[in-house]
């Protein structure tokens, strides 16, 4: 899932591909490199993002899907928390809904996600984006956000939508400390009994910086792709990344190492 932020503040590229053509030329590249979904976001949820007026984001991401719907083979996703843009994405040619709120910021959001039909992402998080990392709390991380997790499944499930249409994303870095976000990379096999695949969303994030060193998020590939790996052996099934080429060429050459037979 290659990301492509129509945003002015992502903590990553913000600005960069605001314009709607650079946004398209981008989620163009991206697909080209082998990207299988293109994520299009509108509204930044990184720590300490403020909120977004809905029709800001529709005239950032809109123009983004109709140029791009018919042009790709790579499945479009629109990252959004509010269901009328859902509704706008899904009609230009999106077929995936990626919420960071697992359908929980708008009271109606699941009952929309059943009568669209698109796929969803369900995302942990722990508060909103303006406030989740002033002081998050767990007893057990790992046990709570796969608990949450398999209730807004339940619940997704209880209102009509199949369970082979809903992906689980365990949200590192969203409302999680350092600690918090290896915990769950090192168990994130224990998702794996939710019975639905795993997003894994972990490219350029802020922790990897705390562990090595800090700089650009640019800057932050090899830890990028060492999130990466660490995820895929454990069950992970879609990377969400910043650097597709670069992820899909360690996915392959890492699937050719376990695949090799030992010499006779």
């Amino acid at each position: 899932m290659g990301v492509v932020n129509v945003t002015p503040d992502s903590f990553s590229d913000g600005g960069r591909f605001l314009d709607p053509q650079a946004a398209v030329a981008h989620a163009l590249r991206l697909a080209e490199e082998g990207a299988d979904m293109l994520d299009i976001g509108g509204e930044s949820t990184r720590p300490g993002a403020a909120p977004v007026p809905l029709e800001e984001e529709l005239c950032r991401v809109i123009p983004v899907i109709e140029h791009l719907a018919g042009k790709t083979r790579a499945a479009i996703s629109i990252d959004t928390r509010k269901p009328d843009v859902v509704r706008a994405a899904v009609k230009a040619g999106a077929s995936i809904w990626n919420d960071v709120s697992a359908l929980t910021y708008a009271k109606d959001s699941v009952e929309i996600a059943a009568a669209l039909g698109c796929d969803i992402v369900l995302m942990h998080a722990q508060g909103d984006p303006r406030t989740m990392q002033d002081n998050p709390v767990y007893e057990d991380v790992v046990a709570e956000v796969t608990a949450f997790l398999g209730a807004r499944i339940e619940a997704c499930v209880a209102a009509g939508i199949a369970r082979d249409r809903l992906i689980v994303d365990p949200g590192i870095g969203f409302g999680k400390t350092l600690e918090h976000n290896l915990a769950l990379l090192a168990n994130l096999d224990r998702l794996s009994s939710l019975d639905c695949p795993i997003l894994l969303g972990a490219s350029r994030k802020r922790f990897i910086a705390a562990l090595d060193r800090d700089g650009p998020a640019a800057n932050r590939l090899g830890g990028s792709l060492a999130v990466l790996l660490a995820g895929w052996r454990r069950g992970a099934a879609i990377f969400r990344v910043h650097d597709v080429a670069e992820t899909r060429q360690a996915l392959k050459i890492a699937g050719a190492i376990e695949n090799a037979q030992s010499p006779r």
